[in-house]
């Protein structure tokens, strides 16, 4: 990322401007997608979601970090972070966005109080961030996703449960 972009918080941007980016980063279907159902009637996070704004003020990218639970087959939910969408407009990507808004979302996290973090994405991308997804293989989700592309990054993945479904935390 150069030095003429800014890193802000996403509540500074207009919601408007925000669903036109992840159209254009993710398509219009995007709403369609698992993820989406993962997280349903839950807000994002405004202390762990950000922007990027480049030199002309334009909204080059976007985080966002939502409140989700993995429920053990005993019934009990265990709370963890869910990442993204990391989204870049088309034209811009490659340019180091997506790193900085993963640096701004993983500096935000308070490291006494870290939850999990997960997200359904390219490992070859997300690993550099530490998420893997050995710890994920016994995880269901409420909708279909490739078992490779589901990641997690914990401080101590031993605890984390081996089994469960994914989906919002309201609490």
């Amino acid at each position: 990322m150069d030095d003429t972009a800014t890193l802000i918080p996403l509540e500074a941007v207009q919601p408007e401007l925000i669903e036109a980016l992840l159209d254009r980063a993710f398509g219009p279907d995007r709403h369609a997608r698992t993820a989406y159902r993962v997280r349903l009637g839950t807000d994002w996070l405004p202390a762990l979601s950000f922007a990027v704004v480049d030199s002309e003020q334009l909204l080059v990218g976007t985080i966002q970090t939502w409140p989700v639970a993995l429920t053990d087959p005993a019934g009990r939910a265990h709370p963890m972070l869910m990442v993204g969408p990391v989204a870049v407009v088309p034209e811009r990507q490659g340019e180091g966005f997506g790193h900085a808004l993963m640096a701004a979302m993983t500096a935000a996290l308070d490291p006494q109080t870290a939850l999990p973090q997960l997200l359904v994405g390219d490992p070859e991308y997300y690993e550099r961030f530490g998420f893997f997804a050995a710890p994920t293989q016994g995880w269901l989700l409420p909708g279909p996703y490739e078992k490779h592309r589901l990641l997690v990054r914990c401080a101590n993945p031993a605890v984390l449960p081996h089994e469960g479904m994914l989906g919002p935390w309201i609490g």
